[in-house]
């Protein structure tokens, strides 16, 4: 455990850089590391501990975070002034540091809804998937009908949500961004959490229903029903007919009753944003020991943002249970330094200006604490965007960093939550998923309590450990999953997050 006696954190003997736990003035001395503060350093922000010189790699965690773009004095606030990315050499040392995992005798449980063909929900709504931009209107209007005081007499339903977006046409209908988002569209579309799905187009636009439930393998039926627009007569006749065919869904997804089900029905997409320079100390390692518990009671949890592992990768390689697995990995950072250099971009563009005021300066920093939401467990598969997740165990999906599309990715590959660190204050829900928030500092919590499910502020604190605090999670996330409600939840986040990866040329 964190003691509170010392004014900075050290996270391991060779970095050149301690953490400010509190805002640090100059002239403090640091006894610990023999220093003195030269300047004002915020909260979560970095201070030298040993002189580096200009081009010299600066080291947190044992890892690089970027080099010197000066020579650096000790006691100096270590920060945008003087650290910059730089390319280096990373060992992937593929599946060096896998183990067999240590599964739990008695796996844990939780109150989950069986379906009939055996797939576990831990929510139970009916879903209106607009195919294209041009049906979001009418698929929210049919939502906007079913009020809490419309569903009284289905207390078993959590909600009618429609998931719009603003893509399906103007695309190329073999291209990438067409098989992305009907990948995406496919996995809402069997996902357990919807008790019946409408699914909603124009009539006209490129990602045509039928094409669309071809190449995702569905078929209609009384829980899963299409129509468009055009076909219907007009706005005000296909909203009529949506709520027409939503009530008659409504008594079967009533029709349910939860039961235990083993904690290896759960499967958890994880994710941060608004990080700070807490994130990897404190609510990304525990969000790390809870996914440990969950890998070990046979659950499945999903890393993800891969501009926001980048720099950390050959950690993750190193637990790949084969090359295959690892190799994998590596040819989705390929493809994104390929991307961003079309897009003439770089990925250092991340951080946010959020998370540089926050203390993270490089991506490598970033990145590094990023990948302790996934613990230690072995990494046992890839997935790119979207695609559906067989694996059982601690997986990785390509996805952007953004947070809505990232989500998103997850869910549609068959998450049934979301955790989410988050240092700066993020806003976030995640429907038909529950998801749950846990702030990096007990500052943001104090603040912002009214949407944080979890302070894990109380380890820098020295009131808690890592180890403590990723048991207390993994127990909220059974509960969660059993249908306690989370903060975001409570607040009516969830439906405007539907942010479906947009990728190809808008035609």
């Amino acid at each position: 455990m964190l003691t509170r006696s010392s004014l900075t954190i050290r996270l391991h003997p060779n970095d050149d850089v301690v953490i400010a736990r509190s805002q640090l003035v100059g002239g403090t001395r640091l006894l610990d590391e023999n220093v003195t503060v030269s300047g004002l350093v915020p909260p979560g922000h970095k201070v030298a501990t040993r002189a580096v010189k200009a081009g010299e790699p600066v080291r947190r965690y044992n890892q690089i975070i970027g080099f010197a773009s000066r020579d650096i004095a000790p006691g100096e606030h270590v920060h945008l002034n003087n650290l910059a990315m730089g390319a280096f050499e990373r060992d992937y040392a593929f599946g060096e540091d896998a183990r067999p995992t240590q599964y739990a005798a008695e796996p844990a449980t939780f109150m989950g809804i069986v379906r009939p063909d055996g797939r576990v929900a831990t929510r139970n709504y009916i879903g209106i998937l607009s195919t294209v931009n041009c049906s979001a209107t009418v698929a929210r209007g049919i939502a906007d009908h079913f009020t809490r005081e419309r569903l009284a007499a289905y207390p078993n339903v959590d909600g009618v949500v429609a998931l719009t977006h603003g893509s399906g046409c103007g695309m190329d209908t073999q291209g990438e961004g067409m098989q992305v988002l009907r990948r995406t569209l496919g996995g809402y579309a069997r996902h357990a959490n919807f008790a019946g799905v409408l699914m909603i187009g124009l009539g006209c636009e490129a990602n045509q229903i039928s094409s669309l439930l071809g190449a995702q393998q569905l078929q209609e039926g009384p829980l899963l029903q299409t129509f468009s627009i055009q076909d219907t007569g007009g706005t005000a006749k296909t909203i009529a007919h949506g709520i027409a065919l939503i009530e008659g869904m409504l008594p079967h997804a009533d029709a349910v009753a939860r039961e235990p089900v083993s904690a290896a029905n759960l499967v958890v997409g994880l994710q941060c944003g608004g990080s700070d320079g807490y994130s990897g100390i404190t609510a990304n390692p525990a969000l790390g020991a809870a996914v440990d518990l969950l890998v070990r009671n046979g659950g499945t949890a999903i890393l993800s943002e891969t501009p926001e592992i980048y720099g950390a990768e050959h950690l993750l390689t190193r637990r790949a249970v084969t090359r295959a697995v690892g190799e994998k990995l590596i040819a989705r950072i390929k493809w994104w330094e390929d991307y961003t250099a079309r897009e003439r971009g770089e990925m250092n563009n991340n951080p946010s200006p959020g998370n540089k005021a926050g203390g993270l300066t490089t991506i490598l920093e970033k990145s590094l604490g990023a990948v302790a939401k996934g613990g230690t467990t072995n990494l046992v598969d890839v997935y790119e965007y979207a695609e559906p997740v067989t694996a059982k165990g601690f997986v990785y999906m390509d996805t952007p960093g953004y947070d809505p599309v990232s989500a998103t990715g997850q869910v549609a590959g068959g998450a049934n939550m979301i955790v989410f660190t988050t240092g700066r204050g993020s806003a976030y829900g995640c429907a038909p998923a529950p998801s749950l928030k846990l702030s990096t500092n007990t500052q943001l919590w104090v603040k912002q309590e009214e949407d944080i499910d979890l302070n894990c502020g109380e380890i820098v604190d020295g009131n808690a450990t890592v180890e403590a605090t990723g048991r207390r999670l993994f127990d909220l996330m059974l509960a969660t999953a059993s249908g306690q409600k989370s903060k975001s939840e409570i607040h009516g986040y969830g439906q405007s997050e539907f942010v479906p990866w947009y990728l190809g040329a808008v035609m």
